[in-house]
């Protein structure tokens, strides 16, 4: 296990992004919502994803000079194209433009297209949070090419994980109140370290090539696939954000077969921003959402719990012992950054 401090890992992640051919201002934000991630306990989504846009970048599935353009726009709306940027880069800009428009027309929809993988998606509703706008931002269209999804009851991949988060501001925890989840029982992220690691998945997260439930991660290799959280209504909420992030921004009509690789190449997301104070004066609001907030959070423990937390406060807690301490780093996880930092000349 290797521990670092957040400014010391940010500046390498950065400085191997510069180093790969990204210019710096691209490097800056990819590496602050990596790190950002790991120090919130979100590993899945954070520095393993270093060596792999590194290659991406040397095969061209990321153009990492690009920055984003709007190809359309209403006052209350937007299609935003990446332009083969990394995703953070075009996810940020796309997440600012519908805060903007949210402001001033109390709320806002965006469409992305024509980007790389975007990360962890709580982070752009912490944005949206942060300027006292509720946050909304679904994901689809990962398994065009390479689904890696059963369907519920089904026996062939067909989708992919499907991520969707929310964020609500308040005022008494520190942190907004923060859904952001894949709509598959867990990551792919976990899937693969588990196969590499020689460990098993909780029974059910992964189905076999006959759709039977496992937690032998080399049975997803072999013709399984993901499973969707929570049977026929995780599979239901899988198919909304299919629907809402590739069809209804029309992510196909924008691929590229050089771009974005197999997986993202029709990716496709949708954003939307409201004003919290839409129907009632922020003070009104901030005091509902505290006291519900508050309410659960004093609800007694079952056995085997401590405390009832509600969502958001597993990262933010993670994110205040990580400051302390360092963020911790698995072995063959920090390989993969001293393989990437080789790659490009980088001296770790």
């Amino acid at each position: 296990m290797v521990t670092k401090k957040y400014d010391e890992l940010h500046d390498l992640v950065k400085s191997i992004l510069v180093a790969a051919g990204a210019d710096k201002p691209n490097a800056e934000i990819v590496a602050e919502h990596l790190v950002l991630a790991n120090l919130s306990g979100v590993d899945s989504h954070g520095i393993w994803h270093v060596l792999g846009y590194v290659d991406a970048i040397n095969d061209g599935s990321i153009l990492p000079t690009q920055s984003p353009t709007v190809l359309k726009q209403t006052p209350s709306s937007a299609l935003v194209s990446g332009n083969w940027t990394f995703g953070q880069v075009a996810c940020k800009f796309a997440t600012e433009l519908a805060i903007e428009k949210a402001k001033a027309q109390d709320i806002a929809i965006v469409g992305l297209v024509q980007k790389h993988h975007i990360g962890r998606l709580g982070h752009y509703c912490e944005m949206a949070a942060g300027q006292g706008l509720i946050g909304l931002i679904v994901s689809g269209g990962q398994g065009q090419l390479e689904p890696a999804t059963m369907p519920y009851g089904g026996t062939k991949p067909i989708l992919h994980t499907n991520p969707i988060a929310s964020g609500f501001p308040t005022k008494t925890a520190g942190h907004p109140m923060m859904f952001d989840f894949a709509t598959s029982w867990t990551s792919g992220v976990k899937v693969h370290n588990a196969s590499k690691r020689g460990e098993k998945l909780p029974h059910g997260y992964i189905v076999d090539k006959h759709g039977k439930p496992t937690d032998d991660p080399e049975k997803f290799f072999d013709g399984g696939g993901h499973a969707p959280f929570g049977g026929h209504k995780g599979y239901a909420i899988m198919m909304l954000v299919e629907y809402l992030g590739r069809i209804f921004t029309g992510a196909n009509e924008h691929a590229d077969d050089r771009r974005g690789g197999p997986v993202l190449r029709n990716a496709g997301t949708t954003l939307i921003a409201i004003k919290a104070d839409l129907f009632q004066d922020m003070a009104s609001y901030n005091g509902l959402a505290g006291e519900l907030g508050d309410q659960i959070r004093s609800n007694p423990p079952a056995e085997g719990f401590s405390r009832v937390l509600v969502p958001g406060d597993p990262e933010f807690n993670t994110r205040e012992e990580r400051k302390r301490v360092g963020i911790p780093i698995e072995d063959d996880i920090w390989q993969t950054i001293v393989q990437a930092a080789q790659k490009v000349g980088v001296t770790v």
